[in-house]
């Protein structure tokens, strides 16, 4: 997803947050970031407006209104607390003094009500204060469950995050050692084909000042003769003719040796047969 970012740091094996320098680098990369994101005017302008009609009332219209047109909020009226007398140019009017006494009624039945409620305290406000603390002491109890729970979930993911990073640093410190030892590996195998190549050249730069050995036979190349030299060959082809003529030699001689034997053969036929003579001139 285009846009989308890849928390890849593992702050429970990496090290090195604590070194000077790094907090001073992170805060410039943020301020810097800061300075780039430029905000628009309303960033909610994609967003469509909430249906908040059903729930205005019309003293929320009328308020919603004066803030729109930026109008002041009109100030909190204490009127109906004061007492006022007539205005002296009504003092002759009956409306004035009838205003002025109902007025004075509807503050004394005001007055009335305060010290009914102050008398309804004194009887049952202790009970009541203790009822409410009792109400709170229960909620209190409730939320510090909730917070506990809570503690327990962000211990437990944590947990996890740790066992998770964990694993995932020795996976990565056994991926590294084993990178580095292939690397070792392939450093090793091309500094040996170097040295093969400096060998194999030069070998071919000693059989070209050699030059062929006979004019009629053809210069050996290096697949022929395998890296060795002209001499080296030419030598082992002497030694094979005359290993080769002196197995003739030796052939002539086994030849003699088989005459040889065939007259052995010849003499040995004659006197078995005088010998059987003479036992038949005995035998008579």
């Amino acid at each position: 997803m285009a846009g989308e970012v890849i928390v890849d740091a593992l702050p429970y094996i990496d090290h090195g947050y604590d070194d000077v320098g790094v907090r001073e680098s992170a805060l410039a990369m943020v301020e810097e970031e800061c300075r780039r994101y430029r905000p628009t005017k309303n960033y909610l302008d994609h967003l469509p407006l909430p249906a908040t009609s059903p729930f205005e009332t019309p003293l929320m219209v009328n308020e919603f209104e004066r803030i729109q047109n930026r109008l002041p909020m009109e100030t909190l009226s204490m009127k109906r607390y004061e007492l006022p007398p007539p205005p002296s140019g009504k003092l002759g009017e009956v409306s004035a003094w009838q205003e002025a006494i109902e007025n004075s009624m509807a503050q004394l039945e005001h007055q009335c009500v305060r010290s009914l409620n102050l008398e309804l305290l004194l009887d049952y406000g202790t009970e009541a204060w203790k009822s409410y603390l009792e109400v709170f002491t229960a909620m209190q109890a409730k939320a510090q469950l909730q917070l506990q729970q809570l503690k327990k979930d962000i211990q437990d993911v944590n947990w996890q995050r740790k066992q998770a990073q964990t694993l995932a640093g020795e996976r990565l410190r056994s991926l590294d050692a084993h990178w580095v030892l292939l690397v070792s590996k392939n450093y090793e195998i091309e500094t040996e084909c170097v040295e093969l190549e400096k060998l194999v050249q030069a070998a071919r730069e000693h059989i070209k000042t050699l030059g062929p050995t006979n004019a009629n036979d053809t210069a050996p190349t290096p697949e022929h003769t395998n890296g060795h030299a002209e001499e080296d060959i030419s030598e082992s082809n002497g030694n094979i003719n005359s290993n080769s003529s002196a197995s003739g030699d030796g052939d002539g001689d086994v030849e003699n040796v088989e005459d040889v034997r065939g007259g052995d053969g010849d003499a040995n036929g004659d006197g078995d047969g005088d010998d059987a003579a003479e036992d038949e001139s005995s035998n008579e």
